[in-house]
């Protein structure tokens, strides 16, 4: 698809950049000639302009480009010039985006498109308003209208039911309906269908007779009734079988198929002003249609006057107000709106101040709305996502003053932020400059994150940060990534190119806005938040900071960095995506909860059983595979280690500590080194590969199914293959099979790295593989008799309690038979990582031929790489979306705005929805201490100032402050003071100071980096004596 896009100011190249990220054909630059140039307001937003292009008589597009084209070199990026309908017409464009246009040029072009059958987007943004058209033409098919996975669920059971069923859903039936059979199909309890009705599914891998059998391959519509999750029903056509003597055995799946859906739009001078529904914030529903009205007034201000409201000019935002209420009165334009004068008044002040920020220029604002409009080019090129449906609304009016800035505070300074001057005035500016952050993770969302920053003058101290009063000077941010430049980072981490692959992220982001911004002045690390790099970022550095963001992909540095800014009193700013959802969470000291105060319920893990002997989805099968990689590129590898580091008494002396698990950990030891069967060629490692092979896929296989034939039947007469368990097949290895030459081929590869065997090129190895199999001799299967396979999560549990008799035997004589460890070469464990193919194609390659095992659909790599490492890829479009609404966030807060104004965020571009809520204050623990409440919450805490303070002063202070006896003290693990324990010893520690109990109680010097202990305490009312809840103690060192 070739896109046009229309001016290349802040929002133009915001929409340009995710456009040629995402990979469309081609992408063609244009602007019209009287608003081409660079002007001061267009540094506040576009990343690719420079205060020297000022100077330029190139226009936005040229300057911009380069920079442009070298984020993708697979798209044709190109700038013409000439007559715009000329360009679309010859380009043979799919889709073409207007911004920065008046209402003129937006509705000739509109009608052009649409009766040429080319989608337009219309899009605006002025100050922190915003607003975008989408017109896709009379039938615009969607193939996928919500961007989920089809569904696909395992068959529990199909009976029959009767046409009652349907017509009690509401489904209309025809007279051919009644010769029909009415099935009801049930999924397993653990796995929701998420169907309705009026899906579409196919049925496949049935095991029955008659008109059971008869159902896989063919495709049904579903009737859910009352949204029950796990059964549906299906018509089917009368059979030649009876259905007396049909029979449904097991198994089966029911697979989703998604149906296109068309829409029908209209075109801008129709919707215009009959809008019909506006997508918009659920919150802020009843302000649609008078902000519809009020943009339509805006516009014809600019029409008329030839230019926007100035900034603090309240007569023009008066006038704009006029405009808005004669557009919507009875014979005006937008009439049919039916907005009362009433309707109009209460909405009066936001679009004044609409009108007053309107010539401003916000770089979230563009990055937010180049997200949702960039995100609605690849539908219009694409069909994928259901489109806005026509208009789309967005504000944050929230972030502004509280009341209108006087025309002092929004006049130009001559500077590049002068377009976001304008909106939020001189002093907010010099606020922005002066805040020192903290961001953590340089990914994605690290991205766009810092570059917003930079755009914004976040950390651009005017100061330089190399003069000898640099210590003074407040203004930097900080970010740090711990991870390296990967190529597959390249498509949505748009500050990195190929040249940087295997550079830190942090410094490679840092030196790419910097460039952006050169007065950004940004501190680069490559060291993970964590408790091992206290020493790094510790008391100092967190109390230096003004706010810490998170840009991580994980739950568990989420929650550390949350615990660092509780204690610290930090705001921290929360966002993520997964796909085309996105989330912003903002938390701030005493107004709002902590991240971690409400968690997602923990992920379901799978039993035992199932992972080991009965999988029916293909994530069972991939987590098999992983662990199956853990165990042997991983596990072995790091035993041996162990073992060869130690004599072998005090390795034998070790292994008393792992009872249940030292005869496995030995006997994989004993194969990983034993002269036998320690490889020393890649030869060695393809007949491992291949006897690996028979024995994961065809041995094991074979042994279950000797101990559970396929009709075996339970103790209650129910077939032992029913339901969730499924019969496998033993795999026969054939070497003409592409699948089983890569499990070969990528498990010895990965083998021969284990053991540092050198291997040759690429050629050699197929041949060396090929040769090596056609002479591999694999032991006969031989059934082993009395083996125990659990077949219940209870018996699992059970089987890994028991323990042999004999075992401390068999393990003397194993540790007897290894090779001295001063004889044996290293080895090197493989840290399984998603994003290293040679462990990727193990993995997949493992999960398939088990999947084919058990009959379960197989995925590609891809799709294995994002189970496996249980991701959803980041697309630029929802990450610049997200990192836009947070960055709106820290305009509030540095305000210090009350809770009721702040907003965490919930949208899925997909749908489009957005959605928005105050945050929930923090939780409040109401303790009685002397007749009277004391109410606090998980951001309090009791502040201890006094470094030379003993632990009878700490108790006076207690009783005189606070009206409470203690009853005991601890730091961590360790009890300073009880008055349960030794009298003599609790007196002696009563007149020492606090830090100097901490020292002689746990024999440990507290480092002198170290500002602060923590301390715990219990302490009783003083009045009753009853225990009493109150805040930790916060002790200070010096």
């Amino acid at each position: 698809s070739t896109v046009v896009i229309v001016g290349l100011g802040g929002l133009g190249v915001e929409i340009a950049k995710n456009v040629i990220l995402a990979g469309v054909k081609s992408v063609v630059l244009y602007e019209f000639e009287d608003n081409c140039t660079v002007r001061y307001d267009d540094l506040s937003a576009q990343f690719y302009l420079s205060e020297s292009d000022l100077r330029s008589v190139s226009t936005r597009a040229e300057i911009s480009f380069t920079k442009l084209r070298d984020l993708n070199p697979y798209v044709n990026v190109s700038v013409l010039k000439g007559d715009l309908m000329d360009i679309i017409t010859s380009t043979h464009c799919s889709a073409v985006v207007l911004t920065e246009s008046g209402i003129q040029q937006q509705t000739t072009i509109a009608e052009y498109c649409h009766k040429s059958g080319v989608s337009v987007i219309i899009a605006d943004v002025w100050g922190v308003f915003s607003s975008v058209f989408c017109d896709f033409g009379p039938n615009f098919v969607v193939n996928d209208t919500n961007g989920e996975p089809a569904s696909s669920s395992m068959i529990a059971s199909i009976t029959t039911s009767t046409l009652e069923v349907f017509a009690q859903a509401g489904y209309s039936l025809s007279p051919s309906d009644a010769s029909k059979v009415v099935l009801m199909v049930t999924v397993l309890e653990d796995n929701r269908h998420n169907l309705e009705s009026g899906d579409r599914v196919n049925l496949s891998d049935i095991v029955g007779t008659g008109i059971f059998n008869q159902l896989n391959g063919n495709e049904f519509d579903v009737v859910v009734k009352n949204g029950d999750p796990f059964s549906f029903f299906i018509l089917m056509q009368p059979s030649s079988t009876p259905i007396e003597s049909s029979h449904y055995e097991r198994g089966g799946y029911v697979n989703q198929i998604k149906k296109p859906v068309s829409i029908s739009f209209k075109s801008f001078k129709e919707s215009i002003i009959q809008p019909n529904e506006i997508v918009c914030d659920f919150t802020k529903c009843e302000r649609a249609l008078p902000m519809h009205a009020a943009f339509f007034a805006l516009k014809k201000f600019q029409e008329k006057a030839g230019c926007l409201p100035e900034p603090g000019n309240s007569e023009h935002a008066a006038e704009v107000y006029r405009l808005t209420v004669e557009a919507s009165i009875a014979g005006g334009p937008l009439s049919s709106l039916d907005l009362s004068s009433e309707c109009l008044s209460k909405h009066e002040d936001v679009i004044k101040r609409l009108a007053l920020c309107s010539r401003g220029v916000v770089g979230p604002m563009c990055a937010l709305i180049g997200g949702v409009v960039g995100q609605e080019v690849l539908t219009a090129c694409s069909g994928k996502f259901m489109p806005i449906k026509q208009w789309f609304y967005f504000d944050a009016v929230e972030a502004l003053s509280d009341e209108p800035l006087p025309l002092h505070e929004v006049q130009p300074l001559g500077s590049r932020y002068d377009g976001q001057i304008a909106v939020f005035g001189r002093s907010m500016q010099q606020q922005l400059a002066e805040l020192n952050m903290f961001l953590v993770g340089a990914g994605a969302i690290g991205c766009e994150m810092i570059k917003n920053w930079a755009m914004m003058g976040v950390s651009c101290p005017s100061a330089s940060p190399n003069s000898n009063n640099s210590k003074s000077i407040k203004g930097v941010t900080y970010v740090t990534d711990m991870d390296r430049i990967e190529k597959s980072n390249l498509s949505r981490q748009f500050l990195f190119r190929n040249s940087d692959i295997n550079q830190p992220k942090s410094t490679t982001a840092a030196r790419a806005v910097t460039s952006m911004n050169p007065a950004f002045n940004a501190v680069a690390y490559e060291n993970k938040v964590a408790p091992e790099t206290e020493y790094l970022f510790n008391d100092d550095f967190f109390e230096g900071l003004d706010m810490v963001c998170t840009a991580l992909d994980n739950v568990e540095a989420r929650l550390y960095i949350d615990q660092k800014c509780m204690f610290y009193h930090k705001p921290m700013l929360e966002s993520g995506t997964l796909g085309a959802k996105g989330h912003t969470q903002v938390v701030v000291p005493f107004k709002t909860e902590n991240y971690g105060a409400s968690r997602d319920p923990p992920e379901k893990s799978i039993p035992v059983c199932t992972l080991k002997h009965f999988p029916n989805q293909i994530d069972h099968t991939l987590q098999w595979a992983r662990e199956w990689f853990e165990e042997v590129f991983k596990q072995t590898p790091e035993d041996v280690k162990q073992y060869m580091s130690m004599t072998r008494a005090a390795y034998e002396s070790s292994l008393a500590a792992q009872q249940n698990m030292k005869l496995d950990t030995l006997m994989r030891i004993q194969a990983a080194v034993a002269p036998a069967t320690r490889p020393t060629s890649f030869e060695h490692c393809v007949v491992w590969a291949r006897k690996a092979f028979e024995d994961l896929f065809a041995n094991r296989i074979k042994q279950l199914l000797h101990n559970f034939p396929l009709h075996q039947v339970t103790a209650n007469g129910t077939p032992f293959w029913s339901g969730a368990k499924t019969p496998p097949t033993p795999i026969e290895f054939d070497s003409n099979d592409p699948l089983h030459l890569e499990f070969i081929l990528s498990s010895a590869l990965l083998l021969a790295a284990v053991y540092n065997i050198p291997v040759s090129n690429e050629v050699a190895l197929w041949e060396t593989t090929k040769n090596t199999l056609a002479t591999t001799v694999v032991e006969k299967f031989k059934p082993v008799q009395g083996l125990q396979i659990p077949t219940t999560e209870e018996e699992a549990k059970s089987e890994s309690k028991f323990v042999h008799v004999d075992i401390d035997e068999q393990c003397r004589n194993i540790i007897r038979s290894l090779p001295d460890s001063n004889t044996l070469g290293s080895l090197t464990a493989m840290d399984f990582d998603k994003d290293v193919d040679s462990h990727m194609r193990v993995v997949a390659a493992a999960s398939n031929l088990r999947a084919r095992n058990y009959k379960i659909p197989e995925a590609d790599l891809h799709k294995s790489r994002g189970i496996a490492g249980k991701i959803t890829p980041a697309i630029a479009t929802t990450t610049a979306f997200v990192t836009g609404l947070i960055c709106m966030e820290l305009f509030k807060i540095v305000q210090q705005k009350e809770a009721s104004k702040l907003m965490n965020t919930f949208s899925n571009l997909a749908l489009p929805l957005f959605t928005s809520m105050e945050p929930e204050p923090p939780k409040v623990t109401t303790s009685i201490v002397k007749g009277k409440e004391w109410k606090w919450t998980q951001w309090d805490r009791i502040d201890v100032k006094d470094p030379s303070m003993t632990i009878d002063g700490l108790i006076s202070l207690l009783s005189e402050s606070y009206g409470v006896e203690l009853s005991m003290l601890s730091s961590g693990v360790t009890i300073l003071y009880s008055d349960f324990l030794d009298r003599k010893k609790m007196k002696e520690r009563r007149a020492m100071p606090v830090k100097a109990v901490v020292e002689s109680v746990t024999k440990k010097t507290i480092p002198a980096s170290q500002k602060y202990l923590i301390l715990e305490i219990i302490v009783s009312d003083e009045d009753t004596s009853e225990e009493v809840e109150i805040p930790y103690l916060r002790f200070k060192l010096y």
